[in-house]
């Protein structure tokens, strides 16, 4: 069900879109894709939120060499909009969490298009795609903290968030086993209470 060292996708934030400040003529996207400290709810079961949370040392050491910017992570347009290799991406680590700043070609019109669309508000989400390190999972709030994150793949414009996904990619780990093991507890309580109802 699930794999080790498989890229996982999270929504978070929003993010502007102004005209830079360098060149008339440039399309700048800032935005924060990666949030710290904040918990958002993965799914829900039987009543129990499984919740997430990034820890704010989470990308120190992340391998962040190269990645790009794009729209749902490529899913239905291929476009790279930037990317850090060329610098037309840059990036930097605040208190809040991931800042980057996109740099778009005004020649392009996927790009102009995209910077559009944010513009107007109808794309107003990021999401990023990862592969986890290192996380630690709270059996009694039913939290994953993520601690490390071994390498981050991109950062992309979303119309939707991402989560629905996440119940398919996620790495196989300590909040997965937990889980499966809640789950299981769930379905053995929920058969005898059937069963007293049964026979009683």
């Amino acid at each position: 069900m699930y794999k080790p060292n498989e890229r996982e996708y999270r929504s978070f934030g929003s993010f502007e879109t102004r005209a830079s400040e360098e060149s008339d003529n440039s399309l700048v996207i800032r935005g924060l894709p990666i949030v710290f400290n904040r918990e958002t709810v993965l799914w829900e079961y039987a009543g129990i939120q499984y919740k997430e949370k990034i820890d704010p040392g989470a990308l120190d050491g992340c391998d962040m060499s190269d990645f790009i910017f794009n729209r749902n992570h490529g899913m239905n347009d291929a476009t790279v909009y930037a990317r850090t290799r060329n610098k037309s991406l840059e990036w930097d680590i605040g208190k809040d969490g991931l800042n980057i700043r996109a740099l778009l070609d005004p020649e392009d019109h996927r790009h102009v298009d995209l910077h559009r669309d944010i513009n107007k508000g109808l794309i107003d989400k990021m999401s990023f795609s990862f592969v986890v390190k290192e996380e630690a999972y709270d059996v009694d709030t039913h939290v994953r903290t993520i601690l490390s994150i071994k390498k981050l793949y991109d950062v992309s414009a979303v119309d939707f968030p991402a989560y629905d996904d996440t119940s398919i990619t996620v790495a196989r780990s300590k909040f997965s086993e937990e889980y499966e093991k809640e789950f299981r507890e769930l379905e053995e309580r929920r058969r005898k209470i059937l069963m007293l109802k049964t026979f009683c």
